[in-house]
Parts: structure tokens; sequence; C-alpha cells
């Protein structure tokens, strides 16, 4: 039996029968996101189609190609699947860390205990791809701001090299002023906006 365990999203599975020798069971099993939450997922195969939509919904071929529908549970889904939900790649993260006006290297005390989150996370993924991201407000000038938003995601890169993350698993850019969390007027101080965004997959 060959087992597809889909995440949330709309798509189409085509599940194709052979006539001989008769060909393996398949099953597809709809998993909630994080939240609860899922999508839409259409099954086909050359006898109908089926449209599975709540959580765990599954959908099985038989032999001659029909679609049987079923709902299970967390706990069978898990006891039943549970080595190939184990071999997932952990979902992506995003993390926001924001710092003192006009510095490159002093986070705000909210960010420093985010800055844990973000070292836990990580010590949790064996090959992490980081994107760290400096941000400015629109407070000085235009190349000051795009320096400095280096500068802060430099500075977010050196706290994870500190905490043994590898280099080559960080990408840093900085965007200056130009894509404020909080849309303001020049050379309105915006904490929101003196942020680094660290994603995660």
């Amino acid at each position: 039996m060959s087992i597809v365990l889909v995440p949330l999203v709309a798509a189409a599975v085509f599940l194709l029968a052979d006539s001989s020798p008769p060909p393996p069971v398949d099953q597809v099993v709809l998993l909630p996101n994080a939240d609860g939450s899922t999508g839409k997922l259409i099954v086909r195969s050359s006898a109908g189609e089926q449209v599975l939509a709540t959580p765990y919904a599954s959908a099985q071929s038989t032999h001659r190609g029909e679609l049987q529908t079923s709902v299970a549970d967390a706990a069978s889904v898990s006891a039943r699947y549970g080595q190939a939900l184990g071999a997932q790649p952990s979902r992506p993260v995003s993390f926001t860390l924001y710092f003192v006006s006009g510095s490159a290297d002093q986070l705000t005390p909210a960010s420093s205990a985010t800055l844990e989150q973000i070292k836990a996370s990580l010590s949790q993924r064996a090959v992490p791809e980081i994107l760290v991201i400096g941000h400015t407000d629109r407070v000085g000038k235009l190349e000051a701001n795009d320096s400095l938003s280096v500068q802060r995601a430099e500075s977010v890169k050196k706290l994870l090299l500190a905490a043994g993350i590898a280099a080559g698993s960080m990408e840093v850019s900085g965007r200056g002023e130009r894509e404020p969390l909080v849309p303001t007027a020049d050379e309105i101080a915006e904490e929101r906006n003196r942020r680094v965004e660290i994603n995660i997959r």
C-alpha cells in the first residue's frame, strides 16, 4: 500500500488503475494546518473523483479504480502513519526582532526574549535554511537606512553564529526603509519598522 499525506492545500491527485496485474491500493489523507484549518483536495481516479475538505478526510482507491472516502481522527492517523509523519520537514516559521532607534545591535527588551525562541526553534532543525532581512523606519537619509538595515541583519547573524548556527545556513539582506510594516511619513520614528525578520525553513 502506498500512502500520500497531504497538508491543507487544494490539489488534484490522479490515481491510475491498471488492468493487469492489479495495482496496489492508494490512499490520500488530508492533514490540517497547525491552526486546525484545512484547504480542499480533489482526488481523481479513472472511475471518478472525490472532494476532501475536512481534517483527516481520506480517499482510498480500490483495485478497480473506485474511490472510497472516510474520515479518521488525529490519534488514528498518527498511530497508522506516525513514521511517515515524523519524516516530514518542519514547517517554516518566521520571527521578528525589533531594535532601539538608530541602533544596529541593541534589541528591545521584548526582542531579547524572542531571540531565545529563535534559538529553540533552530535547535529542532537538523539543516535549517535561514533568511535574515533588516529594515528601518523613515528617520534619516535613504542611503544611511539602507546601510543600517544590513548592519542590523548582520548583527542578528552574529547572534545566531554565537548560538552555533552555521554561517552557510544563513542569507542576509537589508531593505532599508522601503518595506515598512507600518507606513509613515518621512522622518517619523516607528519602532515596528526598526526590525529584522528571520524566516526559517
